[in-house]
């Protein structure tokens, strides 16, 4: 594969899923690594940028990535470690609970890895970068301080960078250094995706125009901001915010909803579309996802 256009940065983990004690289901999710699958279903040239071990159940998921057209070029090959593993529940209106097994995973070792500087060259070799702030809370004080360094170099050579706000408390020590980490890396972002009960948390209750306004006043030209459901205030191209809706569905399993939002609006504007065509797109995508169990649905339900 050529230089990937985009690179999504994170943890990739096997996902395993059950109602109950019993027979259940073995996959793979992550927030950014189910945004990069969509942007190459979408047909942007994309790769994953993470690092994996070199037991056979990462073997099998790279090569699942890569029959999907995923770029793998930037996930680096730890010997000895295991990919993070997470189990999920789901209830009877779709919303979905969590049981994480992530610690050690190789995603995490990698930011503290002798192989890490050489890695990162390889994750900024694109045009776009899209993380979130599971990405961000994985990498760790030292990680974070790696990429953070490397950032204007490569923002120099011309890269572009979007953020997914994706706040997971029990991957933060405290609010203040998550909220550090957040602005840091907003300074850098050329699009943000935050979402209210992400923000709140951290910033504080906000209207739609104050967040929006904060945002922008970090640097961020382009703010769309998710207000629950199909609905998302878009901010771009120096106009005023606008509320751009998609049409009501009953999910069956909200997992990736975000995450696939966020694809379908990536595609759409790196694809010439305005904002709020964007928006629509990605509201298009999601509520198709949230019709299907998992994180990722089958290739013949993508809309």
């Amino acid at each position: 594969m050529s230089k990937p256009r985009v690179h999504c940065l994170g943890e990739a983990m096997l996902e395993l899923s059950a109602p109950c004690l019993g027979a259940a289901t073995l996959s793979f999710g992550g927030d950014t690594l189910n945004t990069a699958l969509y942007l190459a279903r979408l047909g942007l040239p994309t790769g994953y940028a993470s690092a994996m071990g070199d037991d056979p159940y990462s073997a099998e998921v790279l090569a699942a990535w890569e029959s999907e057209g995923v770029g793998t070029a930037a996930v680096a090959r730890l010997p000895g470690a295991l990919p993070g593993l997470y189990a999920i529940r789901t209830d009877a209106r779709g919303e979905r609970s969590f049981a994480y097994w992530r610690d050690n995973s190789a995603a995490r070792q990698i930011w503290r890895h002798p192989q890490r500087a050489d890695w990162l060259a390889r994750v900024l070799d694109c045009d776009w970068l899209h993380l979130s702030g599971i990405t961000l809370a994985i990498a760790g004080e030292d990680g974070r301080a790696a990429l953070l360094a490397a950032l204007p170099a490569a923002k120099a050579r011309g890269l572009r960078l979007s953020f997914d706000s994706n706040y997971r408390p029990r991957l933060w020590p405290d609010v203040p250094t998550t909220r550090t980490a957040y602005e840091a890396i907003l300074r850098f972002a050329d699009l943000s995706l935050p979402g209210f009960e992400d923000e709140e948390p951290l910033f504080g209750a906000e209207d739609a125009a104050a967040l929006i306004a904060r945002h922008r006043a970090y640097g961020v030209a382009e703010v769309v901001l998710k207000a629950g459901g199909p609905r998302a205030w878009v901010a771009a191209d120096g106009a005023a915010p606008v509320l751009v809706e998609g049409a009501a569905v009953t999910p069956v399993d909200t997992t990736a909803a975000g995450d696939s939002f966020a694809a379908g609006y990536l595609a759409a504007r790196l694809t010439g579309a305005m904002a709020p065509e964007a928006a629509l797109a990605g509201h298009r995508l999601a509520s198709v996802v949230i019709q299907h169990p998992g994180a990722i649905i089958p290739q013949s339900a993508m809309p």
